[in-house]
């Protein structure tokens, strides 16, 4: 049972349902005291007509005949009017003694009663009086009550009075026609509700049930949101969005631990063999310094795997702002790792050409980060570059972006794997046996700096001449300055 009541569309449903029988309520007390209120004004106005025509017809006949307020013609004309308009009429003196009034009877019990002074008083004071009495115990019930001054020439008093039985009848009237149509609409709106509520809560049970699927590491369900544009059809737009982020984490990550196993399997694999061939004797002592040698360089690679794999923690552990922080100078950084380079490109009998800016390119970002995109990029170009080529680095700017590009002439990269070579661990086949010392993780280092400085890194590869090239946002101060805003 509880575990109904935490149920979003039951919850929602419920509220619906007692917001409504609340507007309900307020508006069923607002029409009671309305209507009421309006009937006791039509009984008044009534009654008023009533007893306006009551004297008028009093002052005409006592006018005529001279006949007293005790007579029997009064009596006549004042059962006459009751029975017209269904109200009774008591007639009484300047001291409220009942003189006549509108019974059949002559010997009614009204007459010779007192009313009481208070009512006296107020038709007096206030020119009316109406009330809702027994009229001092003139009647058996309540009544609702109305006294006038007779009209000008009769000392006296016409008090008229109806049953609230009546009264209380056409406000039950009233009130049935409300409690009725109340009641349809509100099967009407709890119908309606029943449907929208469970439209709304469609998406969040579908979810929740997605989310449960996603801890169970299937990320295969998503949330229809149909042609709905509200906000809950927004919040499951974003959740598919997260669920297709998730997807390819998920994907990303079986890739990287499959890549990682198969980089570390073969290097690891050499050095065991190598090592138990030397441990058994099978190696014989003039291959040991040869068998050395590659577990040596074998570890080597390993080593260098290890470090690319913290390069990249690293580098997921900052945010832009911190690698974007700082401003330095562009120029200085391809200059140096030319110069960190140069025992390689010399190594491998190239020449460099190099279209470089007399004056300094500021930048903004991480100085040791973009040095490293730098460094892998000419390591790549000199590493692949056919020994006795030339290597070409340019330096430009273009639209306040700096724009710095790394060419080599060598082997062409095949043009289907160009979409695929800032992957990790990706080598094209044709490069895998010469790049022993490479793990793959070069490219896939720079290209990931670059996006988080909000930078692009591009590559062509065209008739033997590999070009890559990216670009920066210019600073508009120099290091250790003020940044403009």
């Amino acid at each position: 049972m509880k575990s109904f009541f935490r149920n979003v569309y039951v919850k929602n449903f419920i509220t619906v349902v007692l917001l409504f029988c609340l507007c309900i309520f307020i508006l069923g007390m607002a029409y009671a005291a309305m209507s009421y209120s309006y009937i006791l004004r039509e009984r008044s106005d009534g009654m008023v007509e009533c007893a306006r025509t009551a004297g008028a017809m009093l002052r005409s006949f006592t006018a005529d005949d001279g006949a007293d307020l005790e007579g029997i013609g009064i009596k006549s004309v004042l059962s006459w009017i009751s029975r017209m308009t269904g109200y009774h009429m008591l007639v009484t003196d300047s001291q409220g003694l009942v003189l006549n009034c509108s019974d059949k009877d002559p010997d009614c019990p009204h007459i010779g009663m007192t009313v009481p002074a208070a009512a006296v008083a107020a038709v007096n004071r206030e020119g009316g009086y109406r009330d809702m009495t027994r009229l001092g115990g003139a009647f058996d019930d309540n009544r609702f009550v109305m006294g006038v001054p007779l009209p000008a020439g009769s000392a006296g008093y016409l008090f008229v009075s109806d049953e609230a039985g009546r009264m209380s009848g056409i406000w039950r009237g009233f009130a049935d026609i409300f409690a009725a149509s109340a009641i349809l609409v509100a099967l009407l709106s709890f119908a309606v509700a029943f449907f929208v509520v469970r439209k709304l809560s469609r998406p969040i049970k579908e979810m929740s049930d997605a989310a449960r699927s996603y801890a169970r590491g299937d990320f295969t369900p998503r949330v229809h949101t149909g042609d709905s544009e509200d906000e809950v059809a927004e919040l499951a737009q974003t959740f598919n969005v997260m669920a297709d982020s998730l997807e390819r984490s998920e994907k990303s990550r079986r890739e990287l631990i499959a890549n990682v196993s198969h980089e570390l399997k073969t290097p690891m694999t050499t050095i065991a063999g190598y090592a138990d061939g030397l441990l058994d004797g099978t190696v014989p002592k003039e291959r040991e310094a040869e068998c050395l040698q590659i577990i040596s360089s074998e570890t080597k690679r390993l080593s260098r795997l290890v470090r690319g794999m913290l390069d990249m923690s690293q580098l997921q552990s900052k945010t832009p702002l911190e690698l974007q922080s700082r401003t330095f100078d562009l120029l200085e950084v391809v200059c140096q790792s030319l110069l960190s380079l140069e025992r390689k490109i010399t190594s491998r009998n190239l020449d460099v050409e190099t279209l470089l800016p007399e004056e300094a390119v500021y930048v903004h970002g991480d100085a040791d980060a973009i040095t490293q995109v730098v460094h892998n990029l000419l390591d790549n170009a000199a590493k692949f570059a056919t020994p006795g080529t030339s290597l070409s680095v340019r330096l430009w700017r273009e639209e306040g972006r700096a724009f710095v590009s790394v060419s080599d002439r060598g082997e062409t990269i095949p043009k289907e794997e160009l979409p695929r070579i800032f992957e990790r661990f990706h080598k094209s086949d044709a490069s895998r046996s010469m790049d022993r010392d490479g793990v793959g993780l070069g490219l896939y280092i720079a290209k990931t700096i670059l996006d988080s400085h909000g930078s692009s890194i591009y590559v062509t590869s065209r008739d033997g001449l590999t070009t890559f090239t990216f670009d920066m946002k210019l600073a508009k101060s120099r290091p250790n300055e003020p940044r403009e805003a």
